[in-house]
């Protein structure tokens, strides 16, 4: 039996949507549907666009205290509905229960945590001579948020959009919705005042648009695809707003002649395989010395061998199913694509893995001896798919890290001077060095055409601050 979610959260209230369309959201590891949704309109997004304007004067005029205390109920009502809302992004996206309630749900709680750090110590008065700077809200914001870390993505733009004082209209991914619907029954519940956040489902080309585009939403926060980011940006310049944007990536894994060989690739193979590849940061492309290909290689086929693909609800499950039947077909048809090209398969390949025949599981897969003009080397693939290069110096491993579209992230091991060196050289907006894990307090964005402006700590939460001069009031 499925379950309705047929309303929107708009000024403090969960009203009906302005039309009757609805959307069934699919279990990706059964393929059928576990709970319906509305889908909204633009007349949707202008009530909720409307009531975040209206909400905005108080809001942003708000005490720090005032702020901490309600992003503190957040906290403590994530706490409270921890089971459920893993449980939500396990049924909606696929992620194992173990990464559900771990990275999935932790990541969302941590960065509000993280943001009552920066409410603690932020200057947001300055004197300079006879001028005081001040930092105040930036205004409305229209997020657009993604299905592959549905709790995550939210998390990141609205802590810091609520501690700058700013009004929001969030539009989750209509694929994966009930962990945001989720959260909005708790913030429902956290004292903040009616208008301050709203909500309204629905897809990119109807909801996603008209957020993009509404005259009352002054800054826009997106993360998704290129392509989609594009157009957002396109839609969004009529009205010169602020756009920030997170999209898609194609990280390079520099193995310097130095690392530990087997620590550095196993760990490599079990960083692209994470929630089942679908993470725009995953470091997909491994780049090893020519010389050392052979060994990587058999250190590859044990270390993905031990990523067990199954039942997200099976504790021994360490990959799931990719979100979507579209998802499953274009990976499937990406890694036939590879063969195709000539690169050479090593782990996995087309279809389900053995003895599953349901659900939108891939087989992990491994190629190995790829080079950088094929398919595989330079579209993203977002699921888990791995890409063996080999580079013949330093020099080399540079050129090809950087001979990509995008500059999310990347990755460097050997010893610590040299990894540092080489990821200097690395256009990329994040690179981690000998394995280091994410830092919600680091800024999280990319160059090139992985997107703009920043998430994540410090810098993601001065995204939502504007900067006015006034002259002589010091």
């Amino acid at each position: 039996m499925t379950k309705t979610y047929n309303k929107f959260f708009i000024n403090g209230e969960w009203v009906e949507p302005s039309g009757r369309s609805t959307l069934d959201v699919i279990n990706p590891a059964t393929e059928e549907a576990f709970a319906t949704i509305s889908m909204g309109t633009a007349d949707d997004v202008d009530a909720a666009a409307k009531a975040a304007r209206a909400a905005f004067p108080a809001w942003s005029q708000s005490t720090i205290e005032e702020r901490k205390a309600v992003i503190g109920n957040i906290i403590a009502g994530m706490k409270a509905r921890g089971d459920e809302i893993a449980t939500a992004i396990s049924n909606e996206m696929g992620a194992p229960m173990g990464l559900a309630k771990t990275a999935q749900l932790g990541s969302g709680m941590g960065h509000f945590a993280n943001i009552l750090g920066i409410l603690d110590s932020y200057e947001f008065e300055e004197v300079r001579g006879s001028t005081k700077i001040v930092k105040e809200a930036a205004g409305v914001c229209g997020f657009i948020t993604p299905w592959n870390w549905p709790l995550n993505q939210i998390a990141c733009k609205v802590a810091p959009a609520l501690a700058a004082g700013c009004t929001i209209v969030l539009k989750p991914s209509e694929i994966a919705p009930l962990s945001a619907y989720l959260l909005a029954e708790i913030i429902a519940e956290s004292g903040l005042p009616a208008g301050v956040f709203n909500l309204v489902n629905g897809d990119g080309p109807t909801v996603g648009a008209a957020i993009s585009s509404h005259p009352e939403i002054d800054v826009v926060s997106f993360t998704g695809s290129t392509r989609a980011g594009q157009e957002v940006a396109k839609a969004a310049a009529d009205g010169i707003k602020r756009v920030m944007q997170e999209l898609g990536g194609k990280s390079a894994n520099i193995i310097l002649d130095d690392a530990d060989l087997a620590k550095s690739v196993s760990g490599g193979v079990i960083g692209c395989f994470g929630n089942s590849g679908q993470s725009c940061n995953a470091p997909t492309r491994m780049l090893v010395p020519k010389a050392k290909m052979a060994e990587a290689i058999e250190i590859a086929k044990v270390a993905a061998a031990k990523a067990s693909v199954g039942d997200p609800s099976d504790e021994k499950t360490r990959l799931g199913p990719v979100v979507s039947e579209l998802q499953f077909n274009k990976i499937t048809a990406l890694i036939e694509k590879g063969i195709a090209e000539g690169a050479e398969l090593i782990v996995g390949g087309s279809g389900r893995p053995a003895g599953i025949d349901k659900g939108y599981f891939i087989q992990p897969t491994v190629f190995a001896n790829v080079t950088n003009d094929m398919t595989i080397a330079r579209e993203e693939i977002f699921g888990p798919v791995l890409t063996i290069l080999g580079y013949e110096d330093d020099e080399d491993a540079v050129r090809i890290a950087n001979d990509t579209d995008y500059g999310l992230s990347g990755y460097v091991s050997g010893e610590p001077a040299h990894a540092e060196n080489i990821a200097r050289q690395i256009r990329t907006g994040m690179v981690h060095i000998n394995g280091a894990g994410p830092d919600f307090s680091s800024p999280f964005g990319g160059y090139k055409k992985s997107g703009n402006g920043r998430e994540w700590g410090l810098e993601g939460f001065e995204e939502f601050l504007e900067t006015k001069a006034m002259l002589g009031a010091a």
